[in-house]
């Protein structure tokens, strides 16, 4: 039987959002959050009344877990996590091998349709599509995955649903299992470069596009060429800063940039980092992430 690997970190009750958010980003395949101090004289409810939300996010100490496809992943997930300046008190309890079967019981009944836009919804393969659905997108979860679950690839999504047109080419970059490429092609997008520098990435967007009946351009990112109406980035703010240059490089005149991966406080640094080629707003927001987008004139 092949093993999931699951990374348990330890934190403080403020910091067990911001651990969660960033352990989706880097695809880790599912998060949970438990009580550091269960069993022991320290360890405390987490109920409100009934019917009312938790009233906190976290314990005091909390053991955020996330699940990878492999041991190297999880490693560079604890790495990459531990290298982030807010991530002083993050400390790493465990790596360790969980047997796969229990993963892909527990992800049938975890993962539900996903509503995009009332006619566009993401179905896991044993679900029915919604009556309403005009639209669906099939993604189970797998490698390198992106659900739609997340608030950034749901607002790209709904940007894309929203302004559906067809494109003559758009380029998805970091485009993870996919997903965004997808949804600009069944949206009527033409020529769609998907790229990644994670090879599992390629492997997932190369198979979700098969399973939906579309065909995207998959590879590393020198595959992206020239200029494009549409250029879509769901990444981090850390890197989208680096990419700037990049990224507003492959907008073509009149073309669009959408960029997700960016949490409300640091809409005012992406602004900046791009100033000089294009001026960025935010076009939308959801459970504290935004979707920031700029136009070059014509």
């Amino acid at each position: 039987m092949s093993h999931l690997f699951e990374l348990a970190l330890v934190c403080r009750e403020a910091d067990v959002e911001i651990v969660s958010d960033a352990l989706m980003e880097i695809d880790a395949l599912a998060v949970s959050v438990e009580d550091a101090d269960a069993d022991t004289d320290a360890e405390r409810a987490l109920f409100g009344e009934p019917g009312m939300p938790a009233p906190k996010a976290g314990w005091a100490r909390s053991v955020v877990k996330a699940l990878f496809p492999s041991e190297p992943e999880s490693t560079e997930a604890a790495t990459l996590i531990l290298a982030q300046d807010w991530a002083a008190d993050v400390h790493v309890q465990a790596i360790q091998a969980v047997p796969e079967q229990d993963w892909v019981r527990l992800t049938q009944s975890q993962f539900a349709p996903v509503e995009i836009t009332p006619e566009f919804w993401i179905v896991p393969s044993w679900h029915e599509a919604p009556p309403q659905a005009t639209r669906v997108m099939r993604l189970d979860p797998g490698l390198a995955f992106g659900t739609g679950t997340h608030p950034t690839t749901r607002m790209c999504l709904r940007w894309i649903a929203t302004r559906a047109r067809p494109w003559p080419r758009v380029l998805d970059y970091g485009c993870g299992s996919g997903i965004l490429a997808i949804g600009a092609a069944l949206h009527g997008a033409q020529a769609i470069d998907a790229v990644d520098i994670d090879p599992a990435a390629v492997t997932s967007s190369h198979d979700n596009a098969s399973a939906n009946g579309v065909t995207l351009k998959v590879g590393l990112p020198d595959l992206a060429q020239g200029e494009y109406p549409l250029v879509i980035a769901n990444i981090l703010a850390q890197p989208l800063k680096l990419l700037a240059p990049l990224l507003c490089a492959h907008v073509e005149p009149g073309g669009h940039l959408i960029l997700a991966g960016i949490l409300s406080r640091q809409a005012d640094e992406l602004k900046a980092a791009y100033a000089p080629w294009l001026a960025l707003e935010v076009t939308d927001e959801e459970d504290g992430w935004i979707l920031m987008t700029a136009s070059r004139a014509a």
